[in-house]
């Protein structure tokens, strides 16, 4: 996308706008396929909690992807984008027995985290077949809120309560059928992953029904010019070695399975912004946008850093500035960044804006959540209205005082 197609959206479609390059998507696909290609049998399940719209769900499951959810209500849409239920996998964390049957009622995976769920499942589904999250207890993760495989994380069956999680399957018949890990995102260091992957394979010889090991996933992308990235391609190098190898000893052509969300979309996303007020104190100059962190929390939430461009003035001269929403509450997401120089009324975007930023948005101060756009074989295409009060009002009930 070119910064001329992006004013052309942003004056189409009106601001803040998220918008998505297809291409991008499909390209980040075809790189991680590409990085495993020596394993034979390789399932790609795309984290639906990144980016939950269903076009975008469609656009996936067309590449030949799965869907990893995390509540039913994923499942569901992950259904109505038209994925079959066997390449769905549900990892909820934390929820009711009643909903994981519901799962199961709809067919797809089951994977479960903990023993309490995992003993209660067993009794009275038997015969389901069920995927085990393990903790590895391997730290690993650009922030504490996404580091999710240590010794403190909600996330997962202890690997040190291996023989408890063994007595339960025996003593319930229950048919485990797959074996699952994730440590975190961002993960730069291929060498932790790998490590974490051996404490898999150990945990997985421990089952004789298996048909797939999911190592989750945690690829780093790169969020500003010059950062560093997981490198996918020396990761498929070694870990694709060394899952054939224990394919070979296990006696049986496993799946391997990964969960990519923020790999496959974040980069394809960019979030429109125009700018309406730019106010000098006596410090500094802020820019401030019809924004704030009800759109995008990614910056007030984990310190993430989002590359900001003056798609108006991209050769104009470079300044520092404050970029701010229009939040009643501190919502700043860039301090003292140096950007083309910028006028009111000018469309600034948002980079990496695919992965947790749409579907992380709320109407806080009662503002609207915005439209998203898809851009595809060279078109834009709305794949989400921008709410309206209608939609403010839609679940309200107004009782009589």
């Amino acid at each position: 996308m070119k910064n001329q197609d992006l004013l052309v959206i942003a004056q189409e479609f009106g601001s803040p706008v998220y918008v998505y390059d297809a291409a991008k998507i499909e390209k980040q696909y075809k790189r991680l396929t590409s990085a495993f290609d020596k394993v034979e049998k390789l399932r790609i399940y795309y984290a639906v909690k990144a980016l939950s719209n269903i076009s975008v769900l469609k656009l996936l499951i067309n590449m030949g992807s799965g869907l990893d959810t995390v509540s039913i209500q994923e499942v569901m849409l992950g259904l109505e984008a038209g994925a079959k239920p066997e390449i769905i996998i549900y990892t909820p964390n934390g929820i009711s027995l009643e909903e994981i049957e519901k799962a199961v009622k709809l067919g797809v995976q089951i994977n479960i985290d903990n023993l309490s769920i995992l003993e209660q499942f067993g009794t009275k589904h038997p015969k389901t077949p069920v995927c085990i999250r393990i903790n590895p207890h391997v730290m690993a993760g650009g922030n504490a809120n996404i580091s999710v495989g240590h010794i403190d994380s909600k996330f997962g069956i202890s690997i040190h309560q291996m023989p408890l999680l063994k007595r339960i399957v025996e003593n319930t018949g229950m048919n485990i059928n797959g074996i699952h890990m994730h440590t975190g995102s961002d993960i730069l260091d291929i060498d932790v992953f790998l490590y974490a992957s051996e404490i898999l394979f150990n945990a997985a010889e421990n089952f004789d029904n298996l048909e797939f090991i999911d190592f989750g996933s945690g690829f780093k992308v790169p969020y500003k010019e010059g950062d560093i990235e997981t490198n996918v391609e020396e990761l498929g190098k070694k870990l694709s070695k060394r899952f054939n190898e224990f394919s070979k000893k296990y006696g049986k052509k496993l799946t391997l399975a990964f969960e990519p969300g923020k790999f496959l979309v974040s980069e394809a996303g960019q979030f429109l912004v125009n700018v309406n007020v730019i106010k000098q104190t006596t410090s500094t100059v802020f820019a401030q946008v019809d924004s704030g962190f009800n759109h995008l929390i990614r910056p007030m939430l984990y310190g993430s850093q989002h590359e900001i461009s003056n798609i108006s003035r991209p050769k104009g001269r470079d300044r520092f500035y404050t970029v701010t929403g229009y939040i009643c509450e501190t919502d700043t997401f860039a301090n003292n960044r140096r950007i083309p120089e910028i006028h009111e009324g000018d469309i600034l975007s948002f980079h990496n804006a695919g992965a947790y930023c749409f579907t992380m948005a709320s109407n806080y101060n009662s503002r609207y959540r915005p439209a998203e756009v898809l851009w595809y074989k060279d078109k834009a295409h709305l794949i989400r209205k921008r709410e309206t009060f209608d939609d403010i009002m839609r679940n309200q009930v107004i009782v009589e005082l």
